[in-house]
């Protein structure tokens, strides 16, 4: 018994300061709706003090002890603390709106907290602002957890072969910040900082305050939830916020790594990166091309089809899930587009999730080598990115990400299909919760609709992909393998 308490000790300490983190950020809604909206601020002032009360029994439960944590423990914590947050983020929703189940109220909450952004809630415009404000709450805190996890944690669990990427290539270990520490200080600074500015340039765009803020949180942490059931449509007559938008969405899809080192001194930080140079390049050609075909289309003028091109584009690319229109409605060719652009994320050590954009451009170097090989089998061919030999122990993570990011999104699909969904809910769907972009495609999950009328199967389902996506898949799994049980 004694045993099995010390292992589970550091686990429970994370997850009492999830908890007490939980209830601190209730407080906001809480005092925010206090004197306008009784049964909403109380379920916050309730959730606050559950919260609260469940990470001190914790701590008390585990005592003054020195924890030590293994690789195992670490696995654990990481799933375990995403799984336990969207806990929290469900109980204000389930005690504050009426006859909403659990089930959706922890779909919201997961939503939330991996920065996916599909919603199971309508009539977002009237919804007591201390629900929109919690929802937004959850999404910038779980961007930038993400960053954590992505710079900190996984490339010490050697997940998806970004250690190479997130830090080496950075240049920030060891050279720009010592200790990481103060490295994830200078992160969240420059986090908050962004959302600041983010949140000025759209009350500059025409937004009120309240929608500035909020959209400022969900924007740099490339989630998506808006304060209204057309999504950021209802800013379509102010373009200057669509644009204003577009570019905090490709600000929080760069490194943040890179952002402390450019503050550090290394100016041409963003200039030298391979990642960053092929992503804003991606960028750039797909709403050049897809913007010259919607203005040859003769609907809308240029400017407008730039305008709206250039929005969605980069929030599918960014994971981000805004949406300005039902570009559904633009043409099979665009539902082809958007299928295959969201599995393209933004750049390691980012908000975005997705593929993120170093996988493909390291494919595509092993892919040429390859083919070079092919007709020179005795030639000796280093695989180089960004200026640094690609290892063995890179391409292997690599492939092994690739490989079970299509299982997983495969398998997902065919679950979902046993639900009852047509093979187009449920394959973009299992895309864009395992990819954590938010709107699907369709009628039903597409930017027109939402996730409400999915049943609960299909949602704990979706849930589940939306945790593994974030966390990078290997995360999750490994925990599943009889091999990480052994002791």
């Amino acid at each position: 018994m004694a045993a099995i308490k010390a292992f589970l000790a550091p686990i429970l300490f994370v997850l009492a300061y999830v908890s007490i983190l939980g209830g601190i950020i209730c407080l906001p809604p809480f005092l925010l709706d206090f004197h306008t909206s009784h049964q909403a601020s109380m379920s916050f002032l309730y959730s606050a003090l559950l919260c609260i009360l469940i990470g001190i029994a914790l701590l008390l439960y585990i005592g003054l002890q020195k924890l030590l944590v293994s690789t195992r423990q670490l696995y654990l914590i990481t799933v375990s603390s995403w799984f336990w947050f969207a806990c929290i983020g469900a109980i204000p929703l389930y005690l504050g709106i009426p006859s909403i189940s659990f089930t959706d109220a922890f779909f919201e909450a997961m939503s939330g907290i991996t920065t996916t952004g599909s919603t199971v809630l309508s009539g977002l415009d009237t919804l007591p602002h201390s629900f929109l404000l919690w929802r937004a709450l959850l999404q910038w805190c779980g961007g930038i957890g993400i960053i954590v996890l992505g710079i900190a944690i996984l490339p010490y669990l050697r997940v998806g072969g970004m250690k190479m990427f997130a830090t080496e290539s950075s240049d920030w270990s060891g050279k720009t910040v010592p200790h990481t520490h103060k490295f994830i200080q200078n992160i969240g600074g420059i986090y908050i900082g962004l959302t600041m500015t983010a949140c000025v340039a759209y009350w500059l765009a025409g937004m009120g305050v309240f929608d500035a803020i909020t959209h400022s949180m969900t924007t740099l942490a490339t989630g998506g939830y808006s304060n209204y059931d057309a999504s950021m449509g209802h800013f379509n007559d102010r373009p200057l916020i669509l644009w204003a938008s577009s570019f905090f969405m490709l600000m929080g899809a760069l490194p943040f790594s890179l952002y402390v080192s450019f503050l550090h001194g290394n100016r041409e930080a963003f200039f030298k990166d391979s990642q960053v140079r092929g992503f804003l390049t991606f960028v750039a050609i797909c709403i050049f091309l897809f913007s010259i075909e919607r203005a040859w289309s003769g609907s809308v003028d240029y400017f407008a089809s730039l305008t709206q091109v250039t929005f969605n584009v980069i929030s599918v690319i960014t994971t981000c899930g805004y949406a300005s229109d039902d570009y559904t409605q633009w043409g099979s060719y665009a539902v082809i587009i958007f299928f295959y652009i969201m599995f393209i994320g933004g750049c390691s050590g980012s908000t975005s999730g997705a593929m993120k954009f170093f996988r493909f451009q390291v494919a595509l170097v092993l892919l040429k080598n390859q083919l070079f090989l092919m007709r020179h089998p005795r030639a000796v061919i280093p695989s180089n990115y960004n200026g640094k030999e690609i290892s063995t122990d890179i391409t292997r993570s690599v492939m092994a990400f690739s490989f079970f990011f299509a299982f997983t999104i495969a398998l997902l699909a065919l679950l979902l299909s046993l639900t009852g969904l047509d093979f187009i809910t449920s394959m973009s769907a299992a895309a864009t919760a395992v990819t954590n972009v938010g709107p699907g495609l369709g009628p039903v999950v597409g930017p027109a609709g939402n996730f409400s009328s999915l049943s609960d199967t299909a949602k704990w389902l979706l849930c589940l992909g939306m945790l593994i996506g974030r966390l990078e898949i290997m995360t999750v799994i490994v925990i599943f393998t009889r091999a990480f049980w052994r002791i």
